[in-house]
């Protein structure tokens, strides 16, 4: 299983052959504007709620690869209105199979709007059950307890958890996410990208470690095998 990270919450991931992008945020990133958003690749787009910071290049994205679009119903009328096809709608508790594996969504504590101020939807994340690995995507959130139904029904074998405070939990709320999730090996996100989420990173990693737990951070750019 291979992982790009592009920065802020987009992270690609490769799965039995399938490229899963989440939450394309690229082309307006000032940290990650030496990507080719062009050479992206994915034959899915999971996102999850409809913030800029979380949406904004999935319409060329999709538009360019036919990529099937996994967002909540009101995320997909939008999009649908701006001539992306190729959608899937989900809401929190669905669990749908494709061919690479299996996602579901699940409860993230957070608000949502679309670029054009109008309503996002309900936010979510996602667990993807592979014969590879199992991982969570939990999107922007809040720490919430229910997380812990995904520790107790789900295997997970790692997460992608934001850490960057302010508009979601931080560093300390996530160490507790990784008890609700029994799951210690960690992929920070949604961190350092403007001014009110940034992190100390070797701060952060020394906490995590601390609690005998594993945080990783990537290079924007990088690609790594888990």
């Amino acid at each position: 299983m291979n992982i790009t990270y592009y920065g802020h919450s987009c992270f690609g991931v490769e799965i039995n052959g399938k490229h899963l992008l989440f939450d394309p945020f690229i082309t307006p990133n000032e940290l990650a504007n030496f990507i080719d958003v062009d050479l992206v690749r994915a034959d899915y787009i999971l996102i999850s709620h409809g913030h800029e910071d979380h949406i904004a290049d999935a319409e060329s994205i999709a538009k360019r690869t036919g990529a099937k679009v996994l967002c909540c119903p009101e995320i997909a009328a939008w999009l649908e209105k701006k001539g992306v096809e190729n959608i899937r709608p989900m809401n929190i508790g669905g669990k749908i199979k494709f061919d690479f594996g299996s996602i579901k969504c699940v409860v993230a504590q957070h608000s949502s709007s679309l670029p054009d101020g109008s309503y996002g939807g309900n936010p979510m994340g996602f667990v993807i059950e592979s014969s590879e690995k199992n991982f969570y995507y939990a999107g922007d959130t809040a720490l919430t307890y229910d997380m812990k139904l995904i520790g107790d029904y789900r295997n997970i074998d790692f997460a992608f958890l934001p850490i960057g405070n302010n508009y979601t939990m931080g560093v300390d709320n996530a160490i507790i996410a990784c008890d609700f999730i029994k799951c210690n090996q960690i992929i920070g996100m949604h961190y350092d990208t403007f001014g009110h989420i940034m992190i100390d990173q070797d701060e952060a990693v020394s906490k995590f470690e601390n609690s005998g737990k594993a945080l990783t951070l990537f290079e924007i750019g990088s690609t790594r095998k888990i």
